[in-house]
């Protein structure tokens, strides 16, 4: 009897500890996951799947431990619209996407849109950081991105909602053309991070539901009043969504109440 309690402690201890680096909490409307330590480093990804699937879906089918929606897509032609990397390789790439790449209307703001923000887990050598930044933007030397997913606009430290061409404006400062809902209420998902005594890096992510719907300027000072660095959205809508635990949280019911289809995800695995 002992001996069996001592086995039960002990798996008990270890059930703790594998998920003490993750701590999410629900106020006002709001999920706020802050993700701590090294270790949880090496277990995120982001994936993608070639036929669109939901959050539950890429939840399970990963043996996942954390999942949220992230990069932008076409539900039509289900192409990618943001670039993913995972294990040091590019499986999402928007230039494949025909009909992105040939829209007249887009064509002209085809670099902006190809250099909107990604968050990026470097590898500099074997030891790994968190970093927010432009597409394009060149890692430091020695350092490789391991997995990263594009999204955007930047929150922090500052707005690039017309650099990233998510609001176009005439020659008199009109908005003319508005992307992912910048301007308008609705549901999110953000990605921050924290610079923390010693050089240490918080992940904070924000699920904002449909009970407390904000626009990308009540985002941005939500991701300021917790004194993120840096912070960027990904896609949000009918889009956001996350798995953990017993939350099975969807913003839309496409089919059923299992959530719309998406096409990539970050995925915090079981190891």
């Amino acid at each position: 009897m002992k001996k069996f309690l001592l086995i039960l402690l002990s798996l008990l201890l270890l059930t703790k500890t594998s998920y003490a680096n993750i701590k999410v909490d629900f106020q006002d409307g709001i999920y706020h996951a802050v993700l701590t330590g090294d270790k949880i480093k090496k277990q995120i990804e982001f994936v993608s799947s070639a036929n669109l699937i939901t959050n539950k879906e890429a939840h399970n089918k990963s043996n996942s431990r954390f999942t949220i929606n992230t990069g932008f897509f076409d539900p039509k032609t289900q192409k990618t619209v943001s670039y993913i990397v995972n294990e040091y390789q590019t499986i999402e790439d928007p230039i494949f996407n025909s009909d992105l790449m040939l829209n007249p209307s887009l064509r002209k703001n085809l670099k902006l849109i190809l250099n909107r923000s990604e968050f990026r887990v470097l590898d500099c050598d074997s030891k790994l950081s968190y970093e927010i930044a432009p597409h394009n933007s060149k890692v430091d030397f020695l350092c490789s991105i391991k997995t990263s997913a594009q999204g955007g606009p930047l929150l922090l430290p500052n707005l690039r909602l017309e650099e990233e061409f998510f609001i176009a404006k005439d020659n008199e400062g009109n908005i003319i053309r508005e992307s992912a809902s910048v301007l308008h209420k609705t549901a999110r998902t953000l990605i921050g991070i924290k610079s923390l005594k010693g050089g240490e890096q918080e992940l904070h992510i924000f699920i904002v539901t449909n009970e407390h719907p904000m626009d990308i300027y009540e985002a941005r000072e939500l991701c300021a009043s917790f004194k993120l660095d840096s912070a960027m959205a990904f896609d949000g809508g009918s889009s956001t969504s996350l798995n953990y635990k017993n939350i099975n949280l969807t913003s839309v019911q496409d089919n059923g109440d299992t959530g719309r289809a998406l096409k990539s995800f970050m995925i915090i695995r079981k190891k």
